[in-house]
């Protein structure tokens, strides 16, 4: 490139053309943006993203389950430069500071049970990452050395490093870096659409499935299983909510067993649910959490893991430590983003509004079932799938060919190029993801129910 040539570049808005040149996208297939750059969004407002060319969408999916409170939040801004021009940046490796001090206060305060204890992260697979380094620890350190192994659920995603990526259950994700760390072992997730017993009684489908965890870990031996990984409502395959009674379940088979129950609520966690942690949506409480995402809105990268006293016990035994953390975990800026965001879920009420509103949001959705691809609407809060089929009546799927057709050659552009931006995804079967921010309403309900429809509507009749 000619030094003019980068001179006028430098000046010039980036384009989707330049993205091709040297960024590499996450979870994307490069040489498709050969002939057709990716979009290009350049600014955020209330439920609206705005790309280069001035279009806007309705965000659909909180950017990726993450800006709860809406885009371009002022005080959220004003938040990072205070705490930046203060201590822009100093780590935890030994030292604390105020921001990190206070967000672990209010974490703690907000957490179920005893947990406690915060652990900071910079994101979600970190936060898988060091719930198992804990876990493994935790049990050398109690005389119980050989529980090391997790269980995790079919089609479960936990992450992307080697450890979270492990834990979790879609093997298309795996296949590419195995092998992996060694010891996770899957059972049956809670899709009770696709049941494959006790489809017709919720509350004996959930016990037959959390008795599936009791019997993995028999397998494997009682004296082996460290943790059990479970998402209040599980992300992929389309948000699998819990059978009544099947956390309770899940609670007593660990208890029994002497194995950590691991809440991982990267997505659930922050209101996505209705409440601060997903875990108390539904009445449990677990020896950890996982958590990112939603605690900063986005506005600027956090994770964390929250421990129990009783798991943090031992680590504060003499000279004992946890030999483990993050450069940025627990950064100031994202600290003092946090503290704001949390304030704003306050002074809003924004639980309390999912709550009021989250059955007006699926009622909305559950419309489009009148449609011949339409086989289910699921999920809770504002967190909710469509499940796309060939046949309602026999609820048979798309096969691999289908899905490649349908969700990525068809429904992934035809849905934004109408104006919204949403998830389809066939990590397992085919379906449409709607994580909204949470200050959404009717208005935006309505809006995805006719965009979906009109897109869903004309692609059926193309199928």
């Amino acid at each position: 490139m000619s030094t003019t040539e980068q001179d006028v570049n430098a000046h010039a808005a980036p384009t989707g053309a330049d993205a091709t040149r040297n960024l590499w996208l996450h979870f994307a297939r490069m040489g498709n943006y050969t002939e057709n750059p990716p979009p290009v969004i350049v600014r955020g407002e209330g439920a609206r993203i705005y790309d280069d060319r001035g279009r806007s969408y309705l965000d659909g999916l909180a950017g990726l389950f993450v800006v709860q409170v809406g885009h371009g939040r002022r005080v959220l801004a004003e938040a990072a430069a205070r705490q930046a021009e203060q201590l822009a940046f100093f780590p935890l490796w030994s030292y604390a500071h105020p921001a990190a001090i206070e967000l672990s206060q209010r974490l703690a305060a907000a957490a179920p049970g005893d947990l406690n204890r915060v652990f900071f992260t910079t994101g979600g697979s970190e936060a898988v990452e060091t719930a198992w380094k804990v876990a493994k620890q935790y049990f050398k350190l109690v005389g119980k050395p050989l529980k090391t192994k997790v269980i995790s659920r079919a089609v479960s995603y936990h992450g992307t490093t080697q450890g979270a990526l492990a834990i979790t259950g879609v093997p298309v994700l795996k296949q590419a870096f195995e092998p992996l760390v060694p010891g996770t072992f899957r059972v049956p997730n809670t899709n009770l659409y696709r049941a494959p017993v006790f489809a017709d009684d919720p509350k004996a489908f959930g016990r037959w499935a959390a008795d599936q965890i009791e019997q993995q870990i028999l397998v494997e031996g009682p004296d082996t299983v460290a943790a059990v990984f479970l998402e209040p409502v599980q992300n992929a395959g389309g948000c699998f909510p819990p059978p009544p009674g099947y956390f309770d379940r899940v609670r007593e088979i660990c208890d029994r067993h002497d194995v950590l129950l691991v809440s991982d609520e990267v997505i659930c966690a922050f209101g996505r649910l209705g409440t601060t942690f997903g875990c108390e949506k539904f009445g449990y409480v677990p020896d950890l959490i996982t958590c990112a995402k939603g605690v900063t809105s986005g506005y600027s990268p956090m994770g964390a893991m929250i421990a129990s006293d009783r798991v943090m016990e031992p680590f504060l035994r003499g000279t004992t430590s946890f030999a483990h953390g993050y450069t940025f975990g627990g950064h100031p800026v994202s600290s003092a983003v946090a503290l704001a965001n949390l304030d704003l879920f306050e002074e809003e009420g924004l639980n309390q509004h999912v709550l009021e509103t989250e059955g007006a949001f699926r009622s909305t959705l559950e419309r489009l079932l009148d449609l011949p691809i339409v086989g289910d609407v699921r999920g809770d809060g504002y967190f909710l799938a469509l499940e796309l089929v060939k046949d309602k009546a026999t609820k048979e799927t798309f096969d691999a060919a289908e899905r490649e057709r349908l969700l990525r050659g068809r429904l992934a552009g035809a849905l934004f190029e109408a104006g919204l931006y949403c998830r389809p995804d066939d990590r397992g079967d085919s379906v449409i993801h709607l994580a909204p921010p949470l200050i959404c309403g009717q208005a935006e309900f309505d809006e995805m129910e006719q965009i979906l429809r009109d897109v869903l509507t004309d692609t059926w009749a193309k199928l």
